[in-house]
C-alpha cells in the first residue's frame, strides 16, 4: 500500500513538472530565459519549453506602454510657478537589456520622465510652454529616448497634457495680453498716419510739378462741394489769376 502511494505521488510530481515546463507566449510577449542564473536566450512567441529548477523565464510585454507622468511643480525661466503633467509612450525593443540592465524599467522610466519634464520646462518661459508645446514635446522625447536606450527602451512620443497656472498669475497674464493688444493697436494707428503723411507729401510734390494736376484737383473739389446738400455758395476762380501770387510767395520764401 505504501509503495503504491509513493509511486502515485512521484507520478503526480512528474506530471506537474512536465506541464510546468510548457509555456505559451503571445505574439507580443517575449521570454528572457536564465539557466542556472545566467542569461541564456530570448524565446517566443509560441510554445516555449523550460526545464524546471534549472531554467527560469521572465516574460516581457513588447506593446507600447502609456505612462502618465504625475503633476510636476515647475518654475519657468521668468519665475512663474506652474504644475505640468504629461503622458509618455514607450515600448521595450530589447527584452534582454530591459531585464538585465535595470531592476524595474517601468519605474525607472517614470522617474526619469518626471525629472526630465522639470528640467526641460524650467529652461523656458511661460509663453513658450503655452505656445510651443510641440517643440517642448520633441525636446523631452529626444532626451528620454537617449537616456533609456541603454535599458532597451524606445520612447516613441511625449505629450504635455496640462499646464496649470495659479489664479493670480492668470489675472496678471490677462492684463499683460490686454496691454500688448493696446500697444499693437497704437503701433498700427501710428503706421497708418505715417503712410498717409507720406502719400500727402508725394501728392503735394506731384501737384507742385504739374499745374494741370492742381487744376484737376481744384475741379474735383468744386464737384464734391456741388454734390453736398448745403447752403454754401462758392465762386470759381481761374487758376491763371492764382498762379502769379503763388510764384510770388515762393520767391519771398526763398529770400534770406
Amino acid at each position: 500500500m505504501g509503495f503504491i502511494f509513493s509511486s502515485s505521488f512521484i507520478l503526480v510530481v512528474v506530471v506537474l513538472l512536465v506541464f510546468s515546463a510548457f509555456r505559451i507566449l503571445r505574439e507580443y510577449d517575449r521570454g528572457v530565459v536564465f539557466m542556472l542564473g545566467r542569461f541564456w536566450k530570448v524565446k517566443g512567441p509560441g510554445l516555449v519549453i523550460i526545464i524546471p529548477g534549472i531554467q527560469q523565464m521572465v516574460k516581457v510585454d513588447l506593446r507600447i506602454i502609456v505612462m502618465d507622468v504625475p503633476p510636476q511643480d515647475v518654475i519657468s525661466r521668468d519665475n512663474v510657478s506652474v504644475k505640468v503633467n504629461a503622458v509618455v509612450y514607450f515600448r521595450v525593443i530589447d527584452p534582454q537589456r530591459a531585464i538585465i540592465q535595470v531592476e524595474d524599467y517601468y519605474a525607472a522610466t517614470s522617474q526619469l520622465a518626471q525629472t526630465t519634464v522639470r528640467s526641460v520646462l524650467g529652461k523656458h518661459e511661460l509663453d513658450e510652454m503655452l505656445a510651443e508645446r510641440d517643440k517642448l514635446n520633441a525636446d523631452i522625447q529626444k532626451i528620454l529616448d537617449a537616456a533609456t536606450d541603454a535599458w532597451g527602451i524606445k520612447v516613441t512620443s511625449v505629450e504635455i497634457k496640462h499646464v496649470d497656472i495659479d489664479p493670480s498669475m492668470v489675472r496678471a497674464i490677462a492684463q499683460q495680453a490686454e496691454a500688448e493688444r493696446e500697444r499693437r493697436s497704437k503701433v498700427i494707428h501710428a503706421q497708418g498716419e505715417f503712410q498717409a503723411a507720406e502719400k500727402l507729401v508725394q501728392a503735394a510734390d506731384l501737384i507742385s510739378k504739374s499745374p494741370q494736376a492742381l487744376q484737376l484737383r481744384y475741379l474735383q473739389t468744386m464737384a464734391g462741394m456741388a454734390n453736398e446738400r448745403s447752403n454754401t455758395i462758392f465762386f470759381p476762380l481761374p487758376m491763371d489769376l492764382i498762379t502769379p501770387f503763388l510764384e510770388m510767395a515762393k520767391k519771398i520764401n526763398k529770400q534770406p
